[in-house]
């Protein structure tokens, strides 16, 4: 509302001050010159009014901005006569904000995309039929039909053969993948083949898309100033700005050139180019599904200079996976798995889902195990089919068979063994690890080029583990074994380098995140502690997408600096050629409009930054 309200003033300021300005011109035209003066003075009113009043509420909150320029501008102008002067600043000023605000409105567009396709409803089966209901009344376990263009509305499992999801909103991803049965399907993903059954595993206020909508709304409801550069800038440019007004006034004796000066210096890049160049580029990153809360952290994260990883979640999937298979007795690898996970489709330990999902990526028919006993942090005992199965350990699946397992594999750091034995023979152990993501070398290669000058890793996890998954990644520090506060300490201790990223997934993240330059969170589905803390959001859980965002903000960064310092340059040029009488203030004015443009235009670029990572 606040916003919708300001639009409609920016318009009405516009309108009155070219109804004003268009007013004046024909009545002099018409020769009504003892008219022109007061309709010109009656046009620039509003405009100057509504200034001043934003001028005092800004001062409030300890706020200096170049709108003090305009203001001294249309009122000097005034004050000496300069009537058509005064109007044609108060058009320029006026449609300078509102061409500012369709820009932002445009710049903005991805992250109300996101908003905007929140579904509603969704058809669920119900007694043979099917019924449309709001999403709250979705609960886990309910089977969903989600139509052609439909966009999925909770996290789900796919129930029919193939699905055909589109998530380039979400992602940026241009191609839509093809999802088999057992698949896991993400909220906010759309339907581009056919219609498709989905088993819904979350509430909808749970689920990937409402966090990463909670996400952008709270970045846009964010007070974070658009324009740290400009406000670095402003006090500078308004003391340069009046130093040469006064100093045209006091050498010539022509107050006339002081109001060129001042008309020259309005509405200035500082106010214009810098605002739409970083709201671009939130936008850009958005849409490669980074979101960045801010211009603060979006200026921080183009300059950083130290990287700080967590392992697990971050640079590791956080999903064991399987590695190897050595199948026994006669067993092949399928069917070691397949009784595996089986049986273990009753245990919610990490492990036990981990093999239960790789055995359904391979079209593994599992039955439902019956008599089924945990033993809590070392294995299961059930029936499969009749026959008595053992998956756990190796320690516990050997006491079970009654052998010691001094045959047994000597995984890497870092990696598991899974046991399992079938009718009491050993058929098989299932060697698991948490992997790098994919991508994580080639990313890291990138940001160094970047000039990120240092990268480490810092992980509550074993010294020797934490040098096994790393080893080839050529990190230039390794700190394990370390609790929340320690990852603080690193944090704080980093800053002696430059701005420090700090990046993690987890609750026990979240301190560090808070206390780095850029705190970045890995996946909306993360701890809701790490989210908040983080002022950086991957939405998807892919590390590369942190390099995009990196240059995503490099680039916005650059391209807002270049449009304040080019435009501040001729606009100072402006200046000095109206202190010596070159450009009167009408001139001024025109001359300052064209600049406006110009870097408007040129900041705008930020929206079609396209992160090389999608090219290479």
């Amino acid at each position: 509302m606040v916003r919708l309200s300001s639009e409609r003033l920016n318009v009405a300021l516009l309108l009155f001050a070219v109804f004003g300005l268009v007013s004046g011109l024909g009545l002099y035209v018409s020769g009504a010159d003892h008219l022109v003066d007061t309709v010109w003075i009656i046009g620039v009113t509003p405009v100057l009014l509504a200034l001043s009043v934003e001028i005092i509420r800004r001062l409030s909150r300890g706020d200096v901005g170049l709108d003090i320029v305009a203001v001294l501008s249309m009122t000097a102008a005034i004050v000496f006569g300069e009537t058509l002067a005064a109007a044609v600043v108060a058009v320029m000023y006026s449609g300078g904000k509102f061409i500012e605000g369709a820009a932002e409105g445009r710049a903005k567009r991805e992250m109300h995309a996101l908003l905007m396709r929140v579904p509603r409803t969704a058809s669920r089966y119900h007694g043979g039929g099917l019924e449309e209901v709001p999403l709250g009344d979705i609960q886990p376990d309910d089977l969903l039909l989600i139509r052609q263009g439909d966009v999925v509305p909770v996290d789900g499992i796919i129930a029919s053969e193939t699905a055909l999801l589109d998530s380039s909103a979400l992602t940026g991803e241009s191609m839509p993948s093809r999802l088999s049965r057992d698949a896991e399907a993400l909220s906010g993903a759309t339907n581009a083949g056919e219609p498709f059954n989905l088993i819904a595993t979350q509430l909808a206020e749970e689920s990937t898309y409402a966090g990463i909508v909670r996400l952008v709304s709270e970045a846009q409801r964010s007070k974070a100033p658009m324009g740290r550069m400009a406000d670095r800038w402003s006090l500078g440019f308004l003391a340069v700005t009046i130093a040469i007004a006064f100093a045209a006034w006091w050498f010539t004796g022509d107050p006339i050139r002081a109001v060129a000066v001042l008309v020259v210096a309005t509405p200035c890049p500082l106010i214009l180019a810098v605002p739409v160049a970083l709201v671009a580029g939130l936008s850009r990153a958005a849409h490669y599904g980074v979101l960045i809360k801010g211009a603060g952290p979006l200026e921080h994260m183009a300059r950083i200079q130290t990287l700080i990883l967590d392992k697990t979640g971050t640079l590791t999937d956080g999903r064991p996976q399987i590695v190897a298979i050595d199948a026994e007795n006669g067993m092949s690898e399928n069917d070691a798995l397949r009784y595996a996970a089986a049986l273990d489709q009753s245990s919610k330990h990490p492990i036990a889902q981990a093999v239960v999902a790789a055995a359904r990526l391979r079209g593994l028919d599992l039955p439902i195990p019956t008599n089924v006993s945990e033993i809590a942090g070392e294995g299961v005992v059930g029936r499969i089919e009749g026959r008595e199965v053992v998956v756990g350990g190796e320690d516990f699946v050997m006491r079970k068979l009654g052998q010691s397992s001094g045959n047994s594999l000597a995984p890497k750091a870092g990696s598991v063994v899974v046991a399992v034995s079938v009718d009491q023979h050993l058929v098989g152990r299932i060697v698991m690890a948490d992997q790098l993501r994919a991508g994580t070398t080639a990313m890291l290669a990138r940001l160094r080029n970047d000039g990120i000058a240092r990268i480490l890793l810092a992980t509550g996890d074993r010294a020797i583990v934490a040098h096994e998954v790393t080893k080839n990644l050529g990190l230039d520090a390794i700190h394990p074994k370390l609790t929340p506060d320690q990852k603080v300490l690193l944090v704080l201790s980093e800053r002696k380098n430059g701005p420090v990223m700090m990046v993690g997934d987890g609750v026990n993240d979240a301190p560090a995140l808070a206390a780095a330059d850029v705190g970045v969170a890995m996946g909306a589905r993360g701890a809701a502690a790490s989210a908040e803390a983080a002022d950086v959001v991957l939405l998807v859980d892919e590390i590369d997408r942190l390099g995009m965002g990196i240059e995503i903000a490099k680039g916005s960064r650059h391209i807002a600096i270049q449009s304040m310092v080019v435009g501040i340059g001729l606009s100072v040029a402006g200046m000095i050629a109206a202190a010596f009488g070159y450009l009167t203030p009408v001139q001024g004015a025109l001359l300052q409009e064209v600049i406006d443009v110009a870097v408007i235009l040129n900041a705008l670029r930020a929206l079609r930054i396209t992160p090389t990572d999608l090219t290479a």
